[in-house]
């Protein structure tokens, strides 16, 4: 696997973090999360990772030279905490990485949710809060408010996948210099960054995506014929036929699905409507209506093997055969080594890691007698 041979410390988080290191985990790193000792994890992002729980109070100094032994012998560090909170603990970039640093190979992943040098960079925050600053909530869908699409953006799109890809980076450019670097990922930009397409759009008059307030656009809820709609018994079908000659098919393939009768007082849309920006209230009306009249697998089969970009939404138990999301992109031998529990208990590895970076049984012991290690006898 691409990235076997290398060795991941992931100090333990919520969402973005566990993410990024997961990704590298699924690509053949040995991921090491560092807990708390008696903290429980609420993390599901574990497969195919290690834990060691590690008392880093600064009145156990034996936590801290355990810690700096661990990323001493490590390729990457992904730090997922407010700015300052990792020089506190003495564990900064500088230890490792200035001119004393005891791992000038290691690559330091720091991510937060708001810039480092901006305004809020000491303030709490999750998702929702870095949409808001990035400019990419104000033109999401939503009735009277704009809606987050649950957390996907910011923690896991402009937050881990992009601290994940950075560190790929710096990996590459470590090969090339034999240096490691500090990478830094902040949820507002990585938010920002992903969503290039339709903020720069918004400059482009001829884009066709800055027609209209928000809720009236090709992409956000406006067209009829790029939406979601409800079936007669309550589930959904989705409609993205952006194309006329895809719209030509769906238009045609709903209507004969339809009673001959059926209209909106009388009118029926047909292909040369698509983009008549008059015609999409009573369009959005007839194709509302048109769906409820059956369900959901009904419309399935109307669609089915048609290029009218129409498709069911499938519940997740419907999305796949497994509810465990598969590594992607494939790009390594299946199966992934390691185990696919969702469940990792903090200080699982305490020993095996411990021992791996040279200390023996009794000073493990020792250190767990005095606390500063949690580990499974």
């Amino acid at each position: 696997m691409a990235l076997s041979g290398l060795k991941v410390i992931e100090f333990a988080g919520l969402a973005p973090g566990p993410f990024a290191g997961l990704v590298l985990a699924d690509n053949g790193a040995e991921v090491i999360r560092v807990d708390r000792p008696s903290t429980p994890s609420l993390d599901v992002l574990c497969r195919g990772k290690k834990s060691v729980a590690i008392n880093l109070n600064p009145k156990f100094p034996s936590g801290k030279a355990a810690m700096l032994r661990l990323i001493a012998s490590a390729d990457v560090l992904i730090d997922p905490y407010r700015p300052g909170v990792m020089e506190r603990l003495g564990l900064g970039p500088d230890v490792f990485l200035g001119e004393k640093g005891i791992n000038k190979r290691l690559v330091y992943a720091r991510m937060v949710g708001f810039p480092r040098d901006g305004p809020h960079r000491d303030m709490a925050g999750h998702d929702i809060n870095y949409l808001a600053l990035s400019g990419v909530l104000s033109i999401l869908p939503g009735k009277e408010a704009p809606q987050p699409p649950i957390n996907l953006l910011a923690d896991f799109a402009g937050g881990g996948l992009s601290c994940a890809l950075g560190i790929l980076l710096a990996l590459i450019e470590r090969g090339k210099s034999g240096r490691g670097q500090v990478v830094d990922t902040n949820m507002v930009a990585g938010s920002r960054y992903v969503s290039s397409f339709p903020l720069l759009s918004l400059l482009v008059p001829s884009s066709g995506m800055n027609i209209g307030d928000r809720g009236s656009r090709l992409l956000d809820g406006g067209a009829p014929f790029y939406g979601v709609y409800t079936c007669e018994d309550g589930r959904w079908m989705t409609v993205g036929c952006l194309e006329p000659q895809f719209f030509a098919i769906f238009i045609e393939k709903f209507a004969k699905a339809l009673p001959a009768e059926f209209s909106v007082g009388g009118w029926r849309p047909s292909a040369h409507d698509q983009f008549d920006r008059d015609e999409w209230p009573k369009m959005k009306e007839y194709i509302t209506r048109g769906f409820a009249l059956h369900p959901r697998d009904y419309w399935t089969k109307v669609f089915h093997e048609t290029d009218a970009c129409v498709l069911p939404v499938l519940s997740p138990e419907e999305a796949a055969s497994t509810p465990i999301p598969s590594p992607h992109p494939l790009a390594r031998t299946w199966p992934i080594p390691g185990h696919d529990s969702l469940h990792l208990e903090p200080g699982e590895h305490t020993r095996e890691v411990l021992r791996g970076i040279g200390l023996s049984d009794r000073e493990i012991c020792e250190m767990q007698r005095a606390g500063v290690v949690q580990s499974k006898l």
